[in-house]
């Protein structure tokens, strides 16, 4: 079992403090009892209560609930299992009941504490709010902007197939104000020789199936038929319950493209929200298998964090379009050396988001890393990123990256076995589909990286 060394549990210094209130999630900690020992800033937020230092235990929720709504005992919780099973609970689930009766749904993941003989001392515990994640809401905004100005008809309807909303365009489409929509079942807008497809429709929702879009033909308040391109997806609410279906209707013979640029839109930001997250909570999974203390866990996640939002700028700055490979290396490297000191020659290639993200990660562990040890650790030397693009016996079209230093001091990797080195062997390679090679050698590090360009370069679809 991996767990986290540490001599002792209590209040963390001023320095350590700060560095937990920085985290961009609630984080808290326990002695071996479960008694809280401390709490950040986020971690009451999300509560909407502060629990008493070393008196309250296991969570500082004021109440807690199991995701179908039933009272959870304190006890219960993902950190009283942990502590009380000695083993890490990854991805526990619960809902925090605030003072005022609010529900946040939150996912926990608490890591055991151990001193330097091995013996449990405490807890340290990070939850993620499933509700408010900033990703998600600016999402929601951008997407109810679109719904209102929308030129396509968007509809929802509840599980029984009643209309609960009705934008502008639906009006315009089908002839229906919203008053007389709303309320009604939608089956009013569907010819009678049509009427089965409601029928596998329903069905497939409360599956939890997103039901692709098809041609099919639909009736207007006069009467008239008309083709429009259909698409249907779940609705689902703050703890994944389905409650209805959101149909997105469309006069396939004027407004086509626009409708295909909402499907991506769709698509994309639940895509893209889930990635940044999935990168957070490898981050602290892994960081915490190799810190000695939760001093030394935080700062690392503090910087590995704050490489993230690096790429992440990147991406903001170009609409989440992309980042080219060379605007990636510069942005990560340029807090460890001058760029006179930093070589990056290779194609023009504008990278997928995904790949700026996980590339933007391993290049900022060899920054780090020679920053420490290699060539960036002394006046001299060099480093070099070369990237091309190959054709496989197949045909397949590959993405290749060398990473490689001269002139610096030989390197020993046989003592650098950390989260750095899982990045650059697994988890990067593995995100972008491909292999990763790193060594350590007389003059520095190497790291060579071989990935699908497919997985690696935006098409212009994806930049649409």
């Amino acid at each position: 079992m991996d767990t986290i060394q540490h001599e002792g549990i209590g209040l963390p210094g001023a320095q350590t403090v700060d560095m937990m209130q920085a985290l961009p999630v609630a984080v808290y900690t326990t002695d071996r009892e479960g008694r809280i020992s401390f709490f950040n800033e986020a971690a009451a937020e999300l509560w909407g209560h502060r629990p008493v230092i070393n008196e309250d235990r296991w969570c500082g929720s004021w109440k807690l609930r199991h995701l179908d709504g039933r009272i959870m005992a304190h006890d219960e919780c993902p950190m009283a299992i942990a502590l009380r099973q000695e083993k890490d609970v990854c991805w526990g689930r619960a809902i925090a009941e605030r003072p005022n009766g609010e529900l946040i749904p939150f996912s926990a993941h608490p890591v055991l504490l151990r001193d330097a003989a091995g013996d449990l001392v405490g807890a340290i515990n990070t939850l993620l709010d499933l509700r408010t994640q900033t990703m998600a809401d600016e999402a929601r905004t951008r997407l109810a902007a679109i719904v209102d100005s929308s030129m396509d008809a968007i509809v929802s309807k509840d599980i029984n197939g009643i209309i609960t909303s009705w934008n502008d365009a639906a009006e315009r489409l089908f002839g229906y104000t919203p008053a007389e929509a709303i309320g009604r079942p939608v089956t009013m807008l569907i010819p009678i020789d049509h009427l089965d497809e409601e029928t596998s429709i329903i069905s497939r929702i409360r599956a939890g199936e997103r039901v692709p879009s098809y041609e099919t033909v639909r009736q207007r308040k006069d009467g008239s038929r008309i083709p429009v391109s259909l698409t249907v997806s779940p609705i689902r609410d703050g703890i994944g319950r389905i409650v209805g279906a959101s149909k997105i209707a469309r006069d396939i013979s004027s407004h086509k493209e626009s409708e295909r640029r909402i499907r991506l839109l769709m698509r994309e930001v639940n895509h893209r929200v889930k990635n940044q997250y999935s990168v957070i909570i490898s981050m602290i999974r892994e960081t915490s298998k190799q810190a000695s203390t939760p001093a030394v866990f935080l700062e690392r996640v503090r910087e590995r964090i704050l490489a993230l939002s690096e790429s992440h700028d990147l991406l903001v700055n170009a609409e989440w379009r992309g980042a080219t490979v060379a605007e990636l290396v510069e942005a990560q490297v340029r807090a460890f050396a001058a760029q006179s000191r930093v070589s990056a020659q290779g194609p023009v290639i504008m990278l997928k988001p995904n790949a700026v993200q996980y590339l933007g990660i391993a290049f900022h562990e060899l920054a780090t890393n020679s920053a420490k040890y290699g060539v960036l650790s002394h006046p001299g030397g060099q480093v070099d990123v070369e990237w091309a693009v190959t054709a496989a016996a197949n045909g397949e079209e590959i993405f290749g990256l060398v990473w490689s230093e001269r002139d610096g001091p030989p390197l020993d990797g046989e003592t650098r076995r950390g989260f750095g080195s899982i990045v650059l062997k697994r988890i990067a390679p593995q995100a972008l589909g491909g292999t990763g090679l790193l060594e350590f050698g007389e003059h520095g590090a190497s790291w060579t990286l071989e990935a699908p360009l497919r997985y690696v370069k935006n098409s212009p679809d994806d930049m649409d």
